[in-house]
Formats: structure tokens, sequence, C-alpha cells
């Protein structure tokens, strides 16, 4: 892949079209470039937002023509996108970050055999592809672990906790995928994750470390800076900065960590893309992570990523909401002022449905978030 930079006024084209490249096409718009969706024929929140869209499947061939046509820089919302689909986008125009990293990540056996041969530190592994080799590994571990699908599992979803006692032929029978990964269960102190951006010229911004949180396996609230020690925080980052740069990477990335209870960090996953865990830096950095991602996308001089307030960032799902279709009441807490509202647009409040977030700024984030959280759900469908 080429070097190249691209200006303001060129356009970016962006595979997927959800919230994450709902709120990159607002940031491209303040930077003054232009921005191609494809949407891959899903609901599109981003499509209101772009230049252009394209609102046909990943697989149509005429949609890959116009896209190549019109992108000048490509990247990517989300990495379970066909393989060939983005082979083929980068034989016509710069994908980045590339179609091996996006594809990596988006596989648990390709993730953790890279993690692996780079020394990356994660939880011990197994690849799974029938009832014996399951029945091996877990006689092997000898304890609890967590069965995952190789491919397709993002907020809980393709997993099964197993205690170790269970049958593998029944297990592996009823779990109904091709491969998957067997991993050691983690006790964990924290969950941790940074951003790390890096552009062609080989430049790399990391973000400060948070700490996040989740509710039914879906992240509930980002608290940043994470309150742990600095040592822990700048291995985090330095962890990152060795996955970036094995891959050559070009863009932003989200790196998941556990945090055990001897302090040790163990890499959980990765997204080749922004990430939940980094929406607190629209309102608390000075650089947002989906600025960071146009900069390095287009291979810009990457932005300063200093934290200028502390920050809570509180994702609402849809349960949230008091009906499908009746948004909560917001007024309370549009009554206090430092406190940034975003919703993605969606139609829908499905329970488990990212609809928006809300960050909170300030020494008291954490209790006010929590304080909204306690009415949201109050009015919500739980």
């Amino acid at each position: 892949m080429s070097a190249s930079s691209f200006s303001p006024g060129s356009t970016i084209g962006i595979l997927g079209g959800g919230q994450l490249a709902r709120m990159l096409c607002m940031e491209a718009k303040r930077m003054g470039y232009k921005t191609l969706v494809w949407t891959g024929g899903l609901e599109a929140p981003a499509s209101a937002l772009c230049d252009q869209v394209i609102e046909l499947p990943f697989d149509d061939l005429n949609a890959l023509q116009q896209f190549n046509e019109l992108a000048d820089v490509a990247t990517a919302e989300f990495e379970n996108i066909p393989r060939a689909t983005l082979d083929a986008v980068e034989a016509a125009v710069a994908l980045r970050p590339s179609a091996h990293a996006i594809a990596t990540c988006a596989n648990r056996e390709l993730e953790k055999n890279f993690l692996r041969s780079q020394g990356v530190p994660c939880a011990p592994f197994w690849i799974i592809s029938n009832a014996e080799e399951l029945a091996a590994a877990m006689a092997e571990l000898a304890g609890p672990g967590v069965l995952k699908t190789s491919a397709f599992g993002y907020d809980g979803k393709g997993q099964r906790k197993l205690q170790g006692d269970e049958n593998p032929q029944e297990v592996w029978q009823a779990f109904q995928a091709p491969r998957a990964i067997l991993e050691g269960f983690i006790t964990f102190q924290a969950e941790l994750s940074v951003m790390i951006a890096r552009n062609a010229n080989g430049e790399v911004r990391c973000f400060d470390v948070v700490e996040n949180h989740h509710r039914h396996h879906i992240l509930d609230l980002t608290i940043a800076p994470a309150p742990f020690a600095e040592s822990v925080r700048q291995q985090a980052q330095d962890i990152a900065t060795k996955i970036a740069n094995a891959f050559d990477y070009i863009g932003i990335m989200g790196v998941e960590f556990f945090l055990t209870a001897d302090q040790t960090l163990l890499v959980n996953e990765m997204a080749p893309r922004p990430h939940n865990s980094g929406h607190h830096t629209i309102d608390a950095c000075a650089t947002s992570q989906f600025e960071q991602q146009l900069r390095a996308v287009c291979n810009v001089p990457l932005g300063c990523t200093r934290l200028l307030s502390p920050a809570v960032m509180l994702n609402l799902l849809g349960d949230m909401w008091p009906a499908i279709e009746q948004a909560p009441n917001w007024i309370p807490l549009l009554a206090d002022g430092s406190a940034a509202l975003h919703l993605y647009g969606k139609k829908r409040a499905i329970e488990r449905r990212k609809m928006g977030h809300i960050t909170f700024l300030g020494d008291d984030a954490l209790a006010r978030a929590n304080a909204i959280k306690k009415s949201l759900l109050s009015q919500g469908k739980d």
C-alpha cells in the first residue's frame, strides 16, 4: 500500500452505515471531507449524514464497482465484512486498515494466533473444530473456560461458559459452530481498553486508558481515565503500540484488556475501528477518536489525544426506552450542563440495541452517570 495522503475535499469510502459510520461522517463534514457510505443493505443511521450512499449488499458487483470508482480512500465501520469484498476494495482503493488487519480481528482464531505469534499476553486458548478436540482441550485446561465461535462474535454473542465437567460431545453438538476457540476463564480485577491510532507514515498516538463496565455483556459505562497505577496504563499503551506496529496498522484500533489481581494485563480482543469505549473522546479529548480515524486513514498528522476533563460514558440501550418507538424523557438530563447526549437516529428501540450514549464531564461524572442510568432504567422496558 502506498503512503498517499488525502486532504480535505477527498471522498472517504466507508464500509458499513451504522452509528460508528454516522459519527465518522459528522467529523468528516466538519473537517471538509466528503463521505460515501456502502451500507451492505442494512439499516444505516449514517445514510442521513453522508454525501453519497450505496444501499446494496456487500456481494453486489455493481455496488463494488461504484464504491471503488467514487472513493479516494476507504475504511471499515465494522469488521464482519466479507473477506472477498475487503480484498476487492483493497485491489482498487487504499483500504485503511488493511483487509488482513480487519479480517484478523474479525476471527477469534486468527486474532489469538496473531497475538501468540507476537508474544502478546492473552488467556490460554485452544482451537476447536470437533468434539474430540474440545474434549482434549477441556482435559488440558482442567478448569472453567469460555467456548467462543471463531467468527461473528461481539457483545457476548457466540459464547458459552464451561465449568469443566460438562460432556464435550453434548457441548459441541449444542454449540453448532464449525470452528471455535476454548479460552481459559480469567478472574479479573477490571476490564480496560485503549484507543490507538497509527498513520501510514508510522506516527502513533494513544488515548488515555479507560476502565469499562458491562451490562448484559454489552458495554455499560466507560471511566476515563482508568483509576489504576500509571505503570498499568503505560503497559497497556505499550502493548497496543506493539500490536499496531506488528500489523503495520493504519487507522484507529481499540484494544481490550483484562487486568488480573496481580496487575497482569491480558489482551481480550481488538477492534479495527472506532470503539464504543472511545466515544467519550468526542466531548472529553482534544481530538476525538473519529477525527483521529480520519487523520490516520488520510495519512495526515495525528491529533493531540490529551484528556481535557475526567469523563464517564454511559451507553444507552433499548431497554431504557419506555416502548419500542417511545423515547425517554430527556429533560432531566439536558438540565446537566456538563453532559452531552448523542442519539444515533435508530427508529426502533430493541431491548439490547445501542441507541445512543451520554458523556458526563467532571470529577463527579460517575455519580451523575449512575443517577441518570437509574432514572432511565426505571422508565424503560426492564
